[in-house]
């Protein structure tokens, strides 16, 4: 395992690298390289300049360069991690161990790794290192990954080496299962992320096995409707984003402008003066130092503040009625948008009137059953009150204004409720008001309320009841490496576990949610690399065998999933709510249609042992760690073939992976893609995911408005859940890292 780095070495490594790809044309690289360095360069630029020779060469006729370019920076990488450790070893025995011991010493890893395993058990466990497998990363994977993921010291001095991440994260995950059998476990936790079958989330990529952060993703918080609810709702959000969570706030429950406050009309402010104290939160509480704290706020398009809301994010008018660093999501019942198709008229109201006027909140119903229920027989009596004050628009009016924010900004995300609703497997739990930051993520929600008594003796006691606070757990599977390799079976397991031993190493410094995630157990399993499997499949994206595909491939990982959780619910326990669920009475597996034999027998056991987790799948956008595994991201398809990644401090070539004669025909660019296409491939594959998936809608910035309102009316048909962002040609996005996985 030890491998020994010589001086004056890199050119001989090189040509040993370059000789893995004879169809490299590497003779102009070495006379470049030769012209380019002296004998008086040190080894440092010597490499430097054989990195930037090798990515100036990579091309969509060449791409290969960029693993010659990642084996030279991992030359760096080993050079300055023996230089900081006083190791002259990489991976070599003992290694591991002293690491540990330095890096806890510094107070970078938590004490629990030594305390938790003995001296003995890390050696066994660092024999597990294979080194070769640094070699499966693309260079902006590689970067990516040591720049912003691998532990370093106090002063930003490399220590940790890819393999040894992987171990820590498995160490971590693993570190409370009997001692008789963690062992095996770490191994399958290994084998999964070095391989890069798979990927965990941001957080615990980059936090595991760490005396600092947390490991959870994403976060969504329901606001009540009182200053006190609305204030502490703020310091959580603070708490969370300064642990690294991105948060999705439910703002539906806030009384309108001009509502009453104690009976006197018209003072309320409504809920632009509490979105610009959230958006000041994100500016000023920053992730872990790393980048300013990522919010999206959702209202219900019935909400009487819905034209300021859908105004927030916009580059004109009034800048004090602004939210340039909030992202906005739309709660949209069927409802509204059968009132869009037939261009019918839609009435706004204040929920604090309804509660006082109606005697009922609203936002509490849905309905149970397309084109009936709950939610429009009292939305029909708030219509018909003659006490209950409203704003009269037409539906199309409100629409035309979502599209034209949309293509100015990216956002609103479009929230479909009652599909969400319908399909939520723990409605005898709860109900669902929005989704968290990239509308993956569809789990019960409540707000949190607090009361205050003044005692006989002077004290003050406070009482909280803590609401639903969601917390999002979330890892990928590579589809592009996993599923070609045919390893799903034994990988999805061990990946259940991992996310289900994430709820009980983490701590949430918000309460309520440690609460509701000991509670729900829930998990987000979702996959990457889409676009990258049909290319090398040779499947065609505009296609219904693409569609097929998808309906196939996510029934599959749907089945493993739930045997996975059944199977560690019969070892462990099922989560606390599941008698009444979904899960239990069957209708789960009923609603999806899931009638044949395997089928049947998984219902039985699932209704006999329960299942370990109350959510399970939710397909996240994870741009960082497909770059990472070197693949495509989430179930989008590409931008372009062939592009250059800018970070803040450098720019990188990067080509669609497996680029090549075979598989170039499959990578068409995501704005040159029929969106109605990928709203065929999403229906598909939503039938088999419990939660939701970050889909964006890709369109030129020439769009006509009717184009644009047909295919957001078509994933509403569908049975979308939810749509992310509508990426056109001229809004630049910045990718969501928080719910990266």
């Amino acid at each position: 395992m030890s491998m020994v780095l010589n001086e004056r070495e890199s050119l001989k490594e090189v040509r040993k690298i370059i000789e893995n790809f004879p169809s490299l044309n590497s003779e102009r690289f070495f006379e470049k390289t030769s012209n380019s360095i002296t004998e008086t360069n040190s080894e440092e630029e010597i490499r430097h300049v054989l990195v930037l020779n090798a990515l100036e060469r990579i091309t969509a006729e060449e791409p290969n360069w960029t693993y010659v370019a990642a084996s030279v920076h991992l030359q760096t990488l080993y050079k300055e991690s023996l230089r900081n450790r006083g190791d002259s070893y990489v991976y070599g025995e003992g290694n591991f161990y002293r690491l540990l011991q330095q890096l806890t010493k510094e107070g970078i890893y938590h004490q629990n790794l030594l305390t938790s395993y003995t001296e003995e058990e890390i050696t066994t466990a660092a024999q597990l290192i294979v080194p070769e497998r640094d070699n499966l990363f693309t260079y902006i994977g590689l970067r990516t990954l040591a720049d912003r993921y691998l532990a370093t010291d106090h002063e930003k001095n490399v220590y940790e080496l890819p393999q040894e991440r992987f171990l820590v994260i498995a160490m971590t995950l693993m570190m409370n299962e009997p001692k008789e059998k963690r062992t095996d476990l770490i191994v399958e936790a290994y084998w999964a992320l070095s391989h890069l079958y798979m990927t965990v989330a941001t957080p615990t990529l980059s936090n595991a096995g760490k005396s600092y952060g947390q490991l959870s993703s994403c976060f969504i918080d329901t606001v009540d409707d009182s200053l006190r609810g609305i204030y502490d709702s703020n310091t959580d959000v603070a708490t969370v984003s300064k642990n690294g969570g991105g948060i999705g706030a439910y703002l539906g429950k806030i009384r309108s402008r001009g509502s009453d406050i104690k009976g006197f009309k018209g003072n309320s402010s409504g809920v632009l003066p509490w979105m610009k104290q959230l958006n000041n939160t994100a500016v000023s509480v920053d992730q872990l130092g790393q980048r300013q704290g990522a919010i999206a706020v959702y209202l219900d398009v019935w909400h009487s503040d819905i034209f300021e809301f859908l105004d927030a994010k916009l580059n004109n008018g009034d800048e004090r009625m602004r939210t340039h660093d909030l992202f906005t999501g739309l709660c949209i019942p069927d409802l509204f948008m059968e009132a869009v198709e037939e261009r019918a008229e839609w009435h706004l109201f204040d929920p604090h009137e309804v509660r006082k006027v109606m005697g009922f909140s609203l936002e509490d119903s849905y309905d149970k059953e397309k084109g009936k229920g709950e939610f429009r027989i009292k939305y029909a009596q708030c219509v018909n009150h003659p006490e209950l004050s409203r704003k009269t628009v037409p539906a199309i009016d409100i629409m035309k204004r979502i599209m034209k924010s949309q293509l100015e900004t990216g956002t609103p995300y479009m929230f479909y409720r009652d599909t969400v609703n319908r399909a939520n497997p723990n409605k005898h739990a709860g109900m669902i008001y929005g989704s968290n930051l990239c509308t993956e993520i569809m789990q019960n929600m409540s707000a949190t309320t607090v009361e205050e008594e003044v005692t006989k003796d002077g004290k003050i006691i406070i009482t909280k009841a803590p609401g639903d606070y969601v917390v999002c757990n979330l890892s990928s599977i590579n589809l592009g490496r996993a599923v070609t390799a045919d390893v799903l079976e034994r990988l999805i397991p061990i990946q259940v576990r991992m996310l289900d031993n994430v709820i009980d190493i983490n701590t949430i410094d918000v309460p309520q949610a440690q609460l509701t995630n000991e509670k729900y157990r829930s998990i987000g399993l979702g996959t990457f690399g889409w676009h990258h499997l049909l290319a090398k499949k040779g499947i065609v994206w505009e296609s219904d065998e693409a569609a097929y595909y998808a309906d196939e491939l996510y029934e599959t990982i749907n089945y493993l999933t739930i045997k996975a959780t059944e199977e560690l619910a019969e070892e462990k326990g099922p989560y606390s709510l599941f008698k009444g669920s979904d899960w239990e009475n069957g209708n789960y597996f009923a609603s999806r249609g899931y009638y044949d034999e395997k089928w049947q027998k998984l219902q039985a056991r699932v209704q006999k042992n329960g299942v370990r987790n109350a959510y399970l799948l939710a397909v996240a956008p994870n741009s960082s760690t497909s770059l990472i595994a070197g693949s495509t991201a989430s179930i989008d398809p590409i931008f372009q073939k062939e592009y250059s990644e800018e970070k803040k401090n450098y720019k990188i070539p990067v080509t669609a992976p497996d680029l090549s004669k075979a598989t170039t025909w499959y990578y068409k660019s995501a704005y040159h893609i029929d969106q109605l296409w990928s709203i065929e491939q999403n229906a598909a594959r939503q039938r088999h995911i419990d939660q939701s998936i970050s889909f964006n809608i890709y369109v030129q910035s020439t769009i006509k408005a009717k184009d644009l309102l047909h295919i957001h009316m078509t994933a509403w048909r569908k049975g979308l859940k939810t749509t992310y962002y509508t990426r056109s040609t001229s809004v630049e996005i910045e990718d969501c890292d928080s719910c990266a996985s």
